[in-house]
């Protein structure tokens, strides 16, 4: 009868520790992907946010000096769609390991080879690509849980940037895309559907020639008579060529088209355009 007894407390004591392994709670430091379009491709980070739960994290948690895998759990990744330069050094397209070596002062940032780097036993420097390092920030308020975001975009250069506790620091990454596009928009203007409006924002918000921009928003209205959004980039580009006049003469048409069209929005941006001007 014991035997009997004992037998069916081991069953249920099985039966208990297979329901609580399948048990599904949130975790302590949530996995999080980001994809951000960059250059002519994107960039996409994986990463385990942990919290600071009360506790001291820079120099104590995250010691200094030592090589961390910029997250919790399992080590965390970069990969790029196009090949970027980072520190110099052109890396790639492809998926690497993101690491750092947290300082008071300063981090080290890390684009390996390896994938795997979960502590510092794992990580062999050799397998490095690049090396940068960057000053330490400071946030204005606390950052309870990890951050790690991209900002400051442009069309050649963005920043990985990295916020937790009260620190931030930030990772420069550059893209070659001006002679891509460049490039592309020479063999789109042999084609028979020219893409003038697209390359005259191009040619405007990338230093290129205005007079060829003014061109080819000429070329886009022509086929668009009604597109106050064009009106109102071509006053844009004649205000940059100190053409005033015939920017607000451009702009009061963009704000004709966008009232005929109800787009207040476009109707407030030609009027500040042309309160600029005068």
């Amino acid at each position: 009868m014991k035997k009997y007894l004992a037998a069916l407390l081991f069953a249920g004591c099985c039966s208990l520790v297979s329901t609580a392994q399948q048990l599904n709670i949130p975790p302590p430091s949530p996995p999080q992907y980001i994809k951000q379009d960059f250059g002519l491709s994107s960039i996409e980070l994986w990463y385990s946010r942990p919290g600071v739960k009360g506790r001291i994290i820079f120099g104590d948690l995250v010691p200094y000096g030592k090589v961390w895998r910029t997250g919790a759990n399992n080590a965390t990744s970069i990969g790029f769609g196009e090949d970027v330069i980072i520190g110099g050094n052109k890396i790639p397209a492809g998926k690497y390991g993101l690491l750092t070596i947290p300082g008071a002062n300063e981090w080290t940032f890390i684009i390996s080879k390896q994938l795997d780097v979960t502590n510092p036993s794992n990580y062999k420097q050799d397998q490095d690509l690049v090396r940068v390092t960057v000053p330490v920030g400071t946030l204005d308020f606390p950052m309870e849980t990890l951050t790690i975001f991209f900002g400051n975009m442009t069309n050649k250069s963005c920043e990985l940037q990295l916020a937790w506790e009260k620190k931030l620091v930030k990772l420069p990454i550059q893209v070659d895309a001006d002679s891509k596009i460049m490039a592309g928009i020479d063999e789109a203007m042999n084609q028979d559907n020219r893409p003038y409006f697209q390359s005259a924002m191009y040619y405007m918000e990338n230093g290129k020639s205005l007079d060829k921009a003014l061109e080819w928003f000429n070329k886009a209205i022509e086929k668009n008579a009604d597109a106050y959004f064009m009106f109102y980039q071509k006053a844009k580009c004649l205000a940059k060529m100190g053409r005033k006049a015939e920017a607000i003469t451009t702009a009061q048409k963009g704000i004709e088209l966008a009232k005929k069209a109800d787009n207040n929005d476009y109707v407030a941006l030609n009027e500040k355009l042309i309160a600029g001007l005068k």
